[in-house]
Parts: C-alpha cells; structure tokens; sequence
C-alpha cells in the first residue's frame, strides 16, 4: 500500500504537562495526527475536581482548538461518589488509578482498591472510564520489581472486573503477554492500550538508555511478540494509547547519584507515521484504522459519523529522518525515533 487513510485518529493516553511545557507540546497532538487526546490528569498539582479539569481543558483548547481533549479526574482519598456525578455530567470521560509511586507524579497514588468501592459504584452506575496502570510498587521482600510489577498486578484488574461487571475498564500500557492473556479472559467491559513504544523496544533497548526508558518499561521479545500479534488479530478491544510523556532535557538524560532520569517516552509529534511504520514492519498495516482510531472510539463511545469525520492521508515514502528535538536548549523535548527513519509521512490532515 502506498497510501493509507486513517479517520479521525484517537490517541487513548497522553501526557500534555502543564505552563510552557504544556505550550510546546500540545501542539504536536494535531502534528502528529490526531484530533482526540485522552489526557492524563498527573500534574503538580494532580487534577482531582471536576473544576480543576475544566480549567485545564480550556488551558489545552487555547494552546491547540483543533483537538479534542478528553479530560480525567486522578483517583485519591478526596474523590466521592457525589464528585463522580458531577464530573459525568460535565463531560469528563474517566478516572485514572496511579499506584503510589510507580511512575511520573504518583507520590498520590493509591495503596488500596477496596476504600474506593464506593466510587466505583458511581462510575459504574453513570458510565464512566476506570483507567488503571497496570503495576504495583516494588518491594525487594516480595520480590516484585519493574519487570514483574504487572504480572503482580493482574490479580486486582480480575477482582476490579468481577466487582463491578457493568464498570468500564482500561489496562494501560500492557508490556507483557500475561497482561494481553489477562484482557482477554475478561468480559466486554474490559480494554486495553497498547503504546508505539512498547511495539518496539524490549528490555535492551532501555537498559543503559535513558531516552528508551519508561515505566512500564519494556520487556522482552516475547512479551513485545504478543502486544504485535493481538494486534495482527484486529482484537477490538486493543488500541492505541500512546503515553506520550515529555520531559525536559535536562530531566530526561541526567541522573546522580540520588535521582534517576526521567521516566516517560515522547511520541506525540510523530505518532501515526511511527505506528504505520511499526505495524507495517510486523504484517499489520491493514489493522492501523482499527487500532489508531475505531477501535478506541467505540469502547469510549466516541463513534463518528460521515459530517464528523476528519481524515488523515498517510503516503509511503523512501525515509525521513526524525527530528533530534524540539524546542531549544534545556528547555526541549527529544522524541522517540529522534534521528531514525520513519516510512510513513503525513500528506493530508
């Protein structure tokens, strides 16, 4: 194929940060070609009211109006059942679960479902979207560390899923086969993203490489195999969540003694080029509008009609190098790929 027509990408979890950061890369949504952003609410401050994710989303809307932003509330102890109605009715799309401590902005997160039951009974009863990353903390004790933190997970995705069947569940970001297996096994109400990144890389790629390393990191190559091939399968329930996460450059390639580089991949700029080129590279090219765009829709109820559809014309081309960065200075971004050929060009958006 030398031409492919995606309607109306969808990008199912992105990080848009907040002040001048949030200027620059905003922006690279629509560049990227996407006209729907599902925006995680891990900011400093974290979005936890219906208030302050409205105030956010017109921040988002004055720096880019041409997207679509999706807003969620960040789970903690002062989020009730009544603020879940509130934000339901405002528009608000879903509610995100950081464990405490996994990832970027998650000192908040949360060390117990069950003192949560009750508001998931009200996103279960007005419809809105649990989005859970996938991990628990590390414990040397235990043994559970950043290449086990999922499998450990999964038990409480089943318990989640078996307490509230009608809820609608999100796995984020799966890194391992026992992740897809897990998603599978549960019933319609359950989904998963699946990131460019992780179609990827595998635990190599990012050991010694601060620009590859994310959390959930990658892990190995049979892990990555199954992400690829439930996506060969056009599995409705798999789609595209990118976790685009920028950080500053200083923050992303330095670590000391006592504080490790950044944790988080940046995509957005060239996100559907990349996914085409990694998807042609693995036989599914003909699954890209499913996975970049209807699949996500319909398990957000996010459907489009004729009027409302914008497409976006991908051509094949010979290569082009990736940009080593956006911005100037320390105060940039690098993104993923930066410096690597990509197959794919936006032509038309």
């Amino acid at each position: 194929m030398g031409e492919v027509i995606v309607p109306s990408p969808a990008d199912f979890h992105v990080h848009l940060r907040q002040g001048t950061l949030a200027k620059l890369v905003t922006p690279h949504v629509r560049k990227g070609g996407f006209t729907l952003a599902y925006v995680m609410p891990n900011l400093k401050p974290p979005i936890t009211t219906t208030a302050q994710a409205l105030a956010y989303k017109a921040e988002l809307e004055a720096i880019d109006p041409t997207v679509e932003y999706l807003m969620t509330l960040y789970l903690s102890p002062d989020l009730t059942p009544e603020e879940i109605v509130k934000a339901k009715n405002a528009g608000i799309a879903g509610v995100k679960s950081y464990p405490r401590g996994v990832t970027t902005n998650s000192d908040g997160g949360i060390e117990s479902y069950e003192m949560y039951y009750p508001v998931f009974e009200a996103m279960q009863r007005v419809d809105m979207v649990l989005n859970l990353h996938g991990e628990v903390p590390s414990d040397a004790a235990t043994n559970i560390h950043v290449l086990n933190a999922e499998p450990q997970f999964l038990p409480h995705l089943h318990s989640l899923h078996k307490a509230f069947p009608r809820l609608r569940i999100v796995l984020e970001h799966a890194t391992t086969r026992a992740a897809i297996d897990a998603v599978k096994e549960c019933g319609p109400n359950v989904a998963c993203t699946i990131t460019a990144h992780h179609l990827a890389l595998t635990v190599d790629d990012w050991a010694g490489q601060s620009f590859n390393f994310c959390k959930p990191v990658a892990k190995f190559p049979d892990d990555r195999a199954a992400l690829r091939q439930v996506i060969k399968e056009g599995h409705p329930r798999f789609f595209l969540g990118s976790d685009s996460a920028p950080h500053l450059l200083h923050s992303k390639s330095t670590s000391t003694p006592t504080q490790g580089c950044a944790a988080g991949i940046y995509t957005s700029p060239i996100l559907l080029p990349l996914v085409a080129h990694l998807l042609e590279s693995f036989d599914a090219l003909d699954k890209l509008q499913g996975f970049a765009s209807t699949f996500g829709r319909s398990f957000y109820h996010r459907d489009l009609n004729a009027e409302q559809t914008h497409k976006v014309v991908l051509q094949k081309i010979s290569a082009h190098v990736v940009e080593g960065k956006y911005g100037a200075g320390e105060e940039s971004v690098v993104p993923f790929w930066a410096g690597k050929e990509l197959g794919w060009k936006i032509v038309a958006s």
